[in-house]
């Protein structure tokens, strides 16, 4: 009887920074997982909630998970540096936020040997960390299409589909080898770019709705706003450090909201024309409630249709205002590097 082949090495690399309240779940549900042929490698970013001791912990009840430390303490530092330590055939990144179903990984396995995919991700579903007034609201948020555009992977397809970019993504290693690692540069949005940077070489992403993975998301409108805040600054300040296209044009929507509404009001303001002023605001609203009232039906919640324009806002709002921030810092970092570029020799005659 012939040998059968070796199932492929999955590496799965996850990079953590004092996340220790979801990297519990994270861990055993990899751990869980149907797949047994794995590693798993913690990048830490220099934890002080008692992260260390939770992997170490893990890794005494299981081989497969080991620790690297990210004294840079980004993102994409973290996810480089767990790469070069993997040893597998297939790469599999996953946020300390995430928890994956049983199957997500022999999944991922079937997808890429069956396919001539490069990347394969699933389908997310969101979940509240809390039980706030605003926690179902924002799962439904980043779940709609009024909310995140036709981020497929967020809003959810009853089949495979090809897609720019995905969640829990998993490579084969030529990828990295053909294409390079993550930006370092990038703190946000690493992902993002290195998406595009796969689409442009010619590389096909997969989006497998059998493939369930779950994120839990920041369920307080502070923690909301912030969040959102800081990808807005970071959906423009790729484009000071990566030629082309770095990111997708939704990411660049809420930015021409923002700028629009500025707009309409300054000209209305100088004008003296008042509806001009409310015009791009109101009908802005008038979608935005649209939106929250049909959610509100289909939930059958009086509270969402208050609730929601207050969340779809918070959203696109503070993503906006936060690229507008970005366009500032990119300006100033490429005067800054014009400045800095060495001046031509004076010659003499």
């Amino acid at each position: 009887m012939a040998d059968r082949p070796m199932k492929p090495l999955v590496s799965v690399v996850i990079p953590c920074r004092n996340d220790a309240q979801f990297l519990d779940q994270c861990l055993q549900s990899v751990l869980d997982s149907d797949y047994r042929r794995l590693e798993v490698i913690v990048a830490d970013g220099m934890s002080q909630d008692g992260t260390l001791d939770l992997v170490e912990r893990h890794a005494k009840r299981d081989k497969r998970v080991r620790r690297i430390e990210n004294p840079r303490r980004t993102t994409p530092h973290a996810l480089n540096r767990a790469i070069a330590a993997s040893r597998g055939d297939l790469i599999l990144r996953l946020d300390s936020r995430a928890e994956i179903a049983p199957d997500y990984i022999a999944r991922a396995v079937e997808e890429l040997v069956s396919s001539d995919a490069d990347c394969v991700g699933g389908a997310m579903r969101t979940a509240a960390t809390g039980s706030g007034p605003f926690a179902k609201p924002i799962v439904i948020a980043l779940s709609s299409f009024f909310g995140v555009g036709n981020a497929h992977f967020r809003i959810g397809r009853g089949t495979s589909l090809w897609v720019d970019t995905v969640f829990g993504a998993c490579w084969r290693r030529e990828v990295f080898e053909r294409i390079g690692r993550f930006d370092e540069r990038l703190e946000r949005s690493q992902d993002i770019e290195f998406s595009s940077r796969l689409c442009r070489a010619g590389g096909k992403i997969l989006m497998s709705p059998k493939m369930q993975i779950r994120y839990h998301a920041r369920a307080t409108l502070k923690e909301f706003w912030r969040h959102n805040w800081t990808n807005g600054v970071w959906a423009i300040l790729p484009f000071a450090h990566v030629r082309g296209m770095a990111v997708r044009w939704r990411h660049l929507t809420p930015l021409a909201l923002v700028l629009g509404i500025s707009s309409s009001i300054t000209v209305g303001a100088c004008t003296g024309i008042g509806w001009v002023s409310c015009s791009l605001a109101l009908a802005y609203l008038a979608v935005n409630l649209a939106a929250s009232v049909r959610i509100a039906v289909k939930h059958r919640s009086v509270a969402l249709v208050i609730l929601m324009p207050v969340v779809f806002a918070s959203l696109h709002l503070a993503y906006g205002a936060g690229s507008v921030w970005g366009c500032v810092r990119l300006a100033l970092l490429l005067i800054q590097a014009r400045t800095q570029q060495p001046q031509p020799a004076e010659t003499t005659i």
